[in-house]
């Protein structure tokens, strides 16, 4: 087993209202929220490192646009106070935000990502931190994603998507790792 050294960082990626709406369809991992919860009461327990990643949308469409009650945080994810909160307007949390900056700032160099949506915020903070030299892991069971239809046109349920999404990130660009893997590295 690895341990994680105090100050890594645990990133969490669009964590909001907006992705209960209806319209994103089916999700998986439905304990997600909880594991959430597991993983932060235990970096703020230890004084770690927290970041909070919002989305806000430019399209008007999107659950995540501004103005909205979807913009806000899930219950269980709101930010205590000196949390750093960064919005974010693409898939990365790196673009357009401090969020390197205030890693290499601090002295980070190995950051936890949990979040939604897997196959995209995800997988997209996930390969920019694995590409910007970051040691990274993903949380398997404290992000989801949702069903949807493949380039061919074939539905893929949301735990299809979610483990090829994984697939594409284990060992290249991150770690992944379940919330139990990772408390206990974390010596929790």
């Amino acid at each position: 087993m690895i341990l994680l050294p105090q100050n890594t960082a645990l990133v969490l990626i669009d964590f909001q209202k907006a992705i209960d709406h209806p319209s994103w369809g089916e999700r998986n991992n439905l304990q997600a929220e909880e594991n959430v919860g597991r993983l932060l009461a235990h970096w703020r327990r230890t004084s770690r490192p927290i970041v909070h990643v919002r989305h806000v949308s430019r399209f008007p469409a999107s659950t995540y646009r501004d103005g909205q009650p979807g913009v806000e945080f899930k219950d269980v994810a709101i930010p205590a106070a000196g949390e750093p909160v960064l919005t974010k307007q693409s898939a990365s949390a790196f673009i357009g935000t401090a969020l390197e900056g205030l890693l290499h700032d601090n002295g980070i160099e190995d950051v936890v990502i949990a979040g939604v949506i897997t196959n995209n915020c995800v997988e997209a903070t996930a390969r920019m931190a694995g590409d910007l030299g970051f040691r990274t892991t993903v949380v398997s069971d404290a992000t989801f994603t949702f069903g949807r239809q493949d380039f061919d046109g074939r539905f893929r349920t949301a735990d299809e998507v979610h483990a090829m999404s994984l697939a594409n990130l284990d060992g290249e660009y991150a770690s992944i790792r379940t919330t139990g893997e990772v408390l206990k590295s974390a010596g929790g």
